[in-house]
């Protein structure tokens, strides 16, 4: 099926639904199908007032490879980014994520979909506040999960060391992700966080 954004919006009404816009990203995605597919049903799932772009985090990856993808859901290009995710996802620190957790001083990575919120400057600097919509992170706002970026995550680091640094449980990004992230995010959208 190939629609038009303009055909798209009035077939549904103004409001992009999984099943239309599946079988189009799944065809030019990097991300993994059944990962994807999961992001488009919370999509749906979820009151995400802003529905252009959402984020997908495959945390079934190792922390070296790209694994936050930006999916321009009306168009189908997708950006990817390095994340690192929780030292408590990851106590070894072997570059996999080995658990989720939603408890308070996990320090690790919560799984499930989360909303943007507000773009504040914090501890790192700019920073998005994230909402968890699921019992999975639903305590993302208490934890002070949020998107930003950190000196351990960038290229050269996943190069030198072949893993990135670890966050306590944010998504945290390198500089130049987090200035396109933030620009591309913004408030009211979608961060899926899972892993196959």
């Amino acid at each position: 099926m190939n629609l038009s954004r303009r055909s798209l919006f009035a077939v549904t009404g103004g409001v992009v639904t999984a099943a239309l816009l599946k079988p189009r990203l799944a065809a030019a995605s990097a991300v993994e199908p059944a990962l994807l597919s999961r992001a488009l049903a919370a999509l749906d799932k979820h009151d995400i007032p802003n529905r252009d772009v959402i984020a997908v985090a495959d945390f079934s990856l190792p922390s070296s490879t790209p694994r936050f993808h930006l999916v321009d859901v009306a168009g189908g290009r997708i950006v990817s980014h390095l994340v690192a995710h929780g030292r408590g996802s990851d106590p070894a620190h072997t570059g996999w994520l080995q658990r989720f957790s939603n408890e308070p001083r996990s320090m690790a990575t919560s799984a499930g979909a989360f909303s943007t919120a507000d773009v504040y400057f914090g501890a790192h600097g700019k920073s998005i506040r994230l909402v968890g919509l699921d019992a999975t992170n639903d305590n993302a706002m208490s934890r002070a999960i949020v998107v930003h970026a950190a000196w351990y995550v960038s290229p050269d680091m996943a190069r030198a060391h072949g893993v990135l640094g670890r966050s306590e449980g944010c998504f945290a990004l390198s500089d130049a992700s987090l200035a396109e992230v933030a620009e591309r995010l913004g408030p009211g959208r979608l961060i899926y966080a899972d892993k196959i």
